[in-house]
């Protein structure tokens, strides 16, 4: 069995707003370079199960990444993840974010099914843990940046 990807880090802001920022807000902080085309318009997460995620370009070309399987805001969200890939080839990714206070909170990620994809699921793995580390220092600085906005407003 291919061990899932675990990742956890710490973000200064609510549990809520960790949640909002990962899941409404992504086409804020999703590097263009993590994409289908590479020149996404617009990334979108639909907030609900079923709910599609899903890149737009600037001539209206959807391209489908994966689906909604869990939605439990603001402490828990899941999803298959096939970005660039047939759906039948979906990993899942399992997202929690753990309040520690008021403005702390800790998200563990767990990317699994690596043994659905056979052979392939190795390098598959691989690819998305160097893909992770290239996208979670854009949430954890659209964090930054959208909590340096807040308190500039009060």
């Amino acid at each position: 069995m291919t061990e899932p990807l675990r990742m956890s880090f710490d973000v200064d802001c609510s549990a809520e707003h960790a949640f909002s920022v990962w899941t409404a807000k992504i086409g804020t902080w999703w590097p263009p370079d993590h994409t289908v085309t590479g020149h996404a318009e617009a990334v979108v997460l639909q907030g609900d199960v079923g709910g599609r995620i899903y890149e737009r370009t600037a001539d209206g070309a959807e391209h489908d990444w994966g689906e909604v399987t869990v939605w439990q805001p603001p402490t828990r969200l899941s999803y298959l993840w096939h970005l660039g890939l047939d759906r039948s080839d979906a990993t899942e990714v399992d997202i929690r974010f753990i309040a520690q206070g008021q403005a702390a909170t800790r998200v563990e990620i767990e990317h699994r099914g690596w043994e659905r994809l056979a052979d392939a699921g190795e390098q598959r793995r691989d690819r998305n843990r160097a893909g992770w580390q290239g996208v979670l220092p854009h949430f954890m600085a659209a964090i930054r940046e959208m909590a340096a906005i807040k308190e500039g407003e009060l």
